[in-house]
C-alpha cells in the first residue's frame, strides 16, 4: 500500500529558527518515510518576483497588492510542487505558507477575512506548527540582515496574529526560546503524535 502524503507547515517571525528546524525536520523524517522541504515565497516566477521586487525592494508596493501576488504564488506553488509530492506520498514541510499572509499583510492592517477569502483555494495543511520567539530576540538575531518587515513594532503586530490562531487551534504552539536540539524534539513529537494518531 503507497504511504498517504501529508501537508506539514511550520511558520514564525524571521528569525525565529523556523527555516532550520524545518531543514532539520525533513532530514529526520527521510530516516523512515518520504520527505521534501519547500519555501514560500516560492521558487517559481511569481514567487521570484516577490522575493526581487517586494522582500528586499526599497519602494514596496500597496499592502493589498502584496496580498494578491503571495496568494497568487501559493496557489502555483501548490500545483508545481506541493500536490505533486503529496500525491507521490511525500510528507512535504513547508516555511511559511497562509498563515505568513495573514500575520504579516494582516499586522500591516489588510483584513483577515479579505486575505483568506483571495486564498480560498489553497490547500489547508495537515499540521502547522508556530515555532514563537519574542520579538526582541528575534530583531537582536537579525541586526546584521534586516529586511523591509523587520522592525519591532511589525514584529510584535505579527506575532499577536499568530498568536491568535494558536488559541483557535489552527496552529500548534511550540516554545522557539529554547536551544536548536530541543527546540527540534518539540517539532518532531507534534509531528510523530501527527502521523500517529492518523495511522
Amino acid at each position: 500500500m503507497t504511504e498517504k502524503g501529508a501537508f506539514i507547515v511550520l511558520e514564525g517571525l524571521d528569525g525565529s529558527g523556523k527555516t532550520t528546524q524545518a531543514k532539520l525536520l525533513v532530514n529526520r523524517l527521510k530516516q523512515s518515510r518520504k520527505a521534501v522541504y519547500t519555501a514560500e515565497p516560492s521558487r517559481g516566477k511569481i514567487g521570484m518576483f516577490i522575493r526581487k521586487q517586494i522582500l528586499y525592494a526599497e519602494k514596496r508596493p500597496p499592502v493589498c497588492v502584496e496580498g494578491l501576488l503571495f496568494a497568487a504564488d501559493r496557489i502555483d506553488h501548490m500545483q508545481r510542487e506541493v500536490q505533486p509530492a503529496l500525491e507521490n506520498g511525500h510528507l512535504v514541510v513547508c516555511d511559511r505558507y497562509i498563515y505568513s499572509s495573514l500575520a504579516y499583510q494582516g499586522g500591516e492592517g489588510l483584513g483577515l477575512d479579505w486575505i483568506q477569502t483571495i486564498n480560498e483555494y489553497a490547500l489547508k495543511p495537515d499540521l502547522a506548527l508556530f515555532i514563537d520567539v519574542s520579538p526582541e530576540t528575534v530583531l537582536n538575531r537579525l541586526r546584521r540582515k534586516k529586511s523591509l518587515m523587520e522592525n519591532l513594532d511589525t514584529q510584535r503586530k505579527v506575532r499577536e496574529v499568530y498568536l491568535n490562531f494558536a488559541e483557535t487551534g489552527d496552529l500548534v504552539l511550540i516554545d522557539g526560546n529554547k536551544a536548536r536540539k530541543e527546540v527540534a524534539e518539540l517539532v518532531f513529537a507534534q509531528v510523530s503524535a501527527f502521523l500517529n494518531e492518523r495511522g
